[in-house]
């Protein structure tokens, strides 16, 4: 697939990928394999959807036509067999800040918020950010996969959780929650009067044959208390465009979520977040596709090639996103340790695992949404540096 093949140059750009390297770092001449956003291009029927409005040349103020709308619910049902209603869609620069816009809404400070840890750092962040007080329900690694804790999750919902936010598909170890390990989720939420709001970014990067199933498409109840948060951004690699969208069919929750935007004044995407959110959805299921394949093909062979050549180290299977999470543990070094010998010895830059709880220390997390060359690259580096 030689679209996805290609190396495309991205320095001097303003990638936070490439060009933070030396702010976050301390150096500039690593190969950047951290950042959640790909090194390929997106649709070419994003790109040109955006020239033929950028060539209009008069942008002023906008709203979402019918059209957008209509592009999100035939995705929905065709991806998820999820029937949306127009009215449950609301908009939100990102999934980070839709996070904030439900924390707001449906807490008070003081409040208890239960995520499953290690998960993405930004959760910590906003709950905090909010004055809320964060809980952790740890996920539990058996035989190189995670599972569920429920005991102790129901424990936790017990001691007056308000709001549980769900990781799904799981940034950083990537799995994809089951039905039935959704229907139990929702379940004791539901028993517990705990809302839900499921983080699904990640929802189209699925490896055959799991699939995505949203928590609030299984059932009526589920849905009146959840709040679904989805983007292109990941899918179709357009973070930088920010547009995502709220699912929210309990028009109380929704009403709530609308004060809280109406208090930033807050009214919608800008114009190339929506003309690139429509393209996508509409156009974008045929690059999709081979996307698909060819971050599954990049998931084995970086599989093969750590369990070959850096048997000292474990990487989990992801079951989507085009995240690696890998264990290190088994080397006896701490976070920092191990990212000095990335960066020095390797000229690497992961993510380190302890950004995202001490659940995840000794642990790093590797981008594979890359030409298979950088890859190879990286997988060589990496070698470098644990050798």
């Amino acid at each position: 697939m030689k679209e996805f093949d290609t190396f495309i140059e991205r320095k001097g750009t303003d990638s936070v990928k490439w060009n933070a390297l030396k702010t976050i770092y301390g150096t500039d001449d690593l190969l950047p394999m951290w950042v959640a956003d790909m090194d390929f291009a997106s649709p070419p029927e994003i790109t040109e959807a955006i020239e033929t409005r950028a060539r209009h040349g008069v942008f002023g103020y906008g709203q979402a036509s019918p059209d957008v709308f209509q592009a999100v619910k035939n995705w929905v049902h065709k991806r998820y067999q999820w029937d949306l209603e127009e009215n449950w869609l609301l908009p939100s620069p990102g999934v980070v800040t839709a996070l904030g816009f439900a924390i707001q809404a449906l807490t008070e400070e003081g409040d208890k918020i239960l995520i499953q840890t290690p998960v993405y750092h930004p959760f910590y962040h906003m709950i905090e950010n909010n004055h809320r007080i964060v809980v952790k329900n740890p996920l539990l690694l058996h035989n190189g996969k995670y599972e569920i804790d429920f005991a102790d999750f129901e424990a936790k919902l017990k001691s007056g959780v308000k709001l549980f936010i769900l990781c799904n598909p799981h940034n950083p170890v990537g799995r994809v929650w089951r039905r039935e390990e959704l229907e139990k989720l929702g379940d004791l939420c539901h028993k517990y009067s705990a809302k839900i709001v499921s983080d699904e970014i990640h929802a189209d990067i699925i490896y055959k044959p799991n699939q995505h199933i949203p928590i609030a498409s299984l059932s009526s109840k589920l849905q009146e208390l959840t709040i679904t948060c989805i983007a292109p951004s990941k899918t179709f690699n357009i973070p930088g465009l920010q547009a995502s969208l709220m699912i929210i069919p309990n028009a109380e929750l929704r009403k709530k979520v609308q004060s809280v935007q109406g208090k930033i004044s807050f009214h919608g995407l800008n114009i190339f977040g929506r003309i690139a959110l429509e393209a996508a959805y509409k156009h974008g299921e045929a690059w999709l596709e081979n996307l698909l394949t060819y971050l599954q093909d990049n998931r084995d062979y970086a599989l093969q090639f750590i369990e070959q050549e850096i048997p000292s180290v474990k990487a989990i299977s992801p079951e989507g996103t085009y995240l690696l999470w890998i264990d290190c543990r088994s080397l006896g070094l701490s976070d920092n340790d191990l990212k000095k010998l990335l960066v020095e010895k390797g000229k690497l830059a992961l993510e380190p695992g302890g950004k995202y709880g001490v659940e995840g220390e000794g642990f790093v997390r590797m981008n594979i949404g890359c030409p298979r060359s950088l890859l190879e690259d990286g997988l060589r580096r990496l070698k470098k540096a644990l050798s």
